[in-house]
């Protein structure tokens, strides 16, 4: 295999345990393996690539759903891997720390850039291009939250490959200084790797916890809460966005492509 079309074409269901010809052309991405479990029993669907490193689901209407893992170096490797069945649009429903107190637990925040803090999306486009979403498909996904009757944030992610660092200060101060809404691990990533490989994306996130408080670090006992209180409209808003346009047809693809 010499060319990168060649190796995603293999890897893809490799990696998924599903043919490229079963994806459908819009694709929701998380790292949780509860909202594959939902999407599969709400449309009664088959859960392929269970065992394997990512699982996917796919609905009679052509939606896919992937959990690609967590972390960017994940993030980067399924971007690259849907080059393989060239979909229309992907959006990643995942969850974040909230870092200002009008990004509190329970908020969703449709990010309008993040700040690439990882280091994985440098082997991809310069430090100086901006990891940004495709326009046109938040305009969908905004258009699907309020209409869930849901007052969204918007703002910039911070993405960092560190996972455990509430505890440090400096590493804190630094979020604070930098202005960002929220934190994670994957959005610039996925806005970057999509960017280089021409694929339309975008992302509603959750707030799950508010890390630079001490009460606001995420716990087993606070996830638990938040997945039973949040996901399933979460997961709901991601699927209807996607659905939306794809019946209506429009394209989402930037003319720069």
């Amino acid at each position: 295999m010499k060319t990168k079309i060649e190796i995603t074409r293999d890897w893809l269901p490799r990696y998924t345990g599903t043919e490229i010809a079963e994806f459908g052309d819009y694709i929701l991405l998380t790292n949780f393996s509860n909202y594959i479990t939902k999407f599969a029993e709400r449309f009664d669907c088959e859960i392929r690539g269970e065992g394997g490193p990512m699982q996917t689901a796919t609905n009679k209407n052509g939606l896919s759903i992937i959990n690609f893992g967590i972390g960017s170096a994940n993030a980067a490797t399924i971007m690259d891997l849907l080059t393989a069945c060239n979909p229309k649009g992907v959006l990643f429903l995942g969850k974040c720390g909230g870092l200002k107190q009008t990004a509190e637990i329970g908020r969703y925040i449709i990010p309008i850039a993040a700040i690439r803090g990882e280091g994985t999306s440098n082997d991809y486009l310069p430090p100086e291009v901006p990891a940004l979403p495709s326009f046109k498909l938040h305009k969908f996904v905004s258009d699907t939250v309020l209409a869930y009757g849901q007052e969204y944030r918007t703002g910039v992610i911070y993405t960092t490959n560190r996972r455990v660092w509430e505890w440090d200060n400096k590493f804190r101060k630094r979020l604070i200084d930098l202005s960002a809404i929220g934190i994670d691990m994957e959005t610039a990533t996925l806005f970057i790797v999509g960017h280089a490989n021409k694929i339309s994306r975008g992302a509603i996130l959750l707030v799950s916890d508010m890390p630079l408080l001490p009460e606001g670090v995420k716990t087993q006992e606070m996830d638990k809460k938040v997945t039973a209180k949040y996901v399933d409209m979460h997961l709901e808003m991601g699927i209807q966005a996607m659905t939306d346009i794809d019946e209506k047809g429009e394209e989402i693809k930037h003319f720069g492509y």
